[in-house]
């Protein structure tokens, strides 16, 4: 079993940034394609970004240019640096982990592991 544990969370005002932590346990998680999944009020569970090794990115549009998701040298911790946020970020992040490569990392469907969220809030 894999447990992903996030921290980082925060509230800040618009044009802030934060860094989001993703630490995980139980298993060594460096081969697996790990994601960032977003829960905004009244609104569905959506994608972020992801990460498969330390070069295969994809992120959403909406985050693209202000969100960047990274890996410690361990390549088991994940982070995601913040940049620029905006009112429409709030909503609570989870981390994801997904031991098959899926070609599907948008869906979150795919994944086998998630965190229990942390609570991110941008002021206007």
């Amino acid at each position: 079993q894999v447990e992903l544990v996030e921290s980082g969370g925060g509230l800040v005002q618009a044009g802030g940034s934060l860094r989001l932590s993703c630490a995980p346990s139980g298993r060594d998680t460096s081969t697996y394609r790990m994601a960032w999944f977003r829960q905004g009020p009244g609104k569905e569970r959506e994608f972020v970004a992801s990460i498969r090794s330390g070069y295969n990115t994809h992120y959403t549009d909406s985050v693209k240019g202000r969100f960047t998701i990274s890996r410690a040298n361990d390549k088991n911790t994940v982070y995601l640096q913040m940049n620029s946020l905006k009112p429409e970020d709030t909503a609570v992040y989870y981390c994801a982990a997904d031991r098959d490569y899926s070609v599907r990392y948008y869906s979150d469907t795919v994944y086998d592991y998630w965190g229990r969220g942390t609570q991110v809030t941008v002021s206007s």
